[in-house]
This record gives C-alpha cells, sequence and structure tokens, in this order.
C-alpha cells in the first residue's frame, strides 16, 4: 500500500510539473483556506486621468494560475469585478462589462472608465469559471476617475 501511494504521488508530481491537465471530480474545485488574491495597482482611494486607459495588475498567494478548462489543483484564473458585488456561490461568473474574465491565465490588464467613483475586486474562478470553495477574493478597493 505504501509503495503504491508513492509511485502514485510521484506519477501526481510528475504530470503536474509537466504542466500537463488532471481531471478532477465534479465539484473539486477548492482552494486553501490561506489562499488570497489581491489588486497590486492601482491603489485603493487611487485618482485616476479620465479618457485615459489604465493598467491593473493582480496577485495571487497560495495557489496558482491556470487558463480557463484546465484542472489542476489548487488553480484558477482570474476575474475582475468592476461596480458590482461577487456573483453567486456554486454558479458561473457571468460574462459581462462588469464581470471581466482573464482566462488565458492573464495576471494583468488595461481598462477605461469613466469619470467617477469606481469599485474593484479580484474574484478566482476554476476551469469552468465557478468561483472556488472557499472563495478566493481580493478586497474590494475604491477608485476615483477624474
Amino acid at each position: 500500500m505504501r509503495k503504491l501511494f508513492a509511485t502514485f504521488s510521484m506519477t501526481a508530481l510528475v504530470v503536474l510539473l509537466a504542466g500537463a491537465s488532471v481531471n478532477l471530480p465534479a465539484g473539486a474545485a477548492n482552494a486553501p483556506a490561506n489562499a488570497y488574491c489581491y489588486i497590486g495597482w492601482p491603489n485603493n482611494g487611487q485618482v485616476l486621468e479620465a479618457n485615459k486607459p489604465f493598467r491593473v495588475w493582480f496577485g495571487l498567494r497560495h495557489m496558482g494560475v491556470a487558463p480557463k478548462g484546465v484542472a489542476i489543483a489548487n488553480t484558477g484564473h482570474h476575474h475582475l469585478l468592476i461596480d458590482t458585488d461577487l456573483p453567486p456561490a456554486g454558479q458561473p461568473i457571468p460574462n459581462d462589462r462588469n464581470h471581466l474574465h482573464y482566462g488565458a491565465g492573464e495576471t494583468e490588464t488595461t481598462i477605461e472608465l469613466p469619470p467617477g467613483k469606481h469599485t474593484l475586486q479580484l474574484l478566482m474562478g476554476d476551469e469552468n469559471h465557478v468561483p472556488h470553495t472557499p472563495p478566493v477574493t481580493s478586497k474590494k478597493i475604491t477608485i476615483t476617475v477624474k
């Protein structure tokens, strides 16, 4: 039994290191309890110029980034929520102007927002755009575009 477990573990490690997809059972989009993501730029309270695109970069701790459709344990991809609250748990994250998907595994983007106050928040989604359990989110920040 011990040798079988060691062989399986080494095989799984080789598959993960090779970047291959491992099919997890349905509903297995679990995240480590200490995982979180964050917005590295802009900062909370930042004032940005109107009519000018700005960069938003994403950070992630205690998990990895994988593109949509790739099922590897403890990975997911970013979704940027603009001027909205977190979507319902257990359902795919909407794909609209308030829920931007970064399914290729991007860790930054450039956006342009109209003048006014805006909120930004990150939410990780699994290979099917469903939030992990527990949800992996950033703090919601507020920026002002003038």
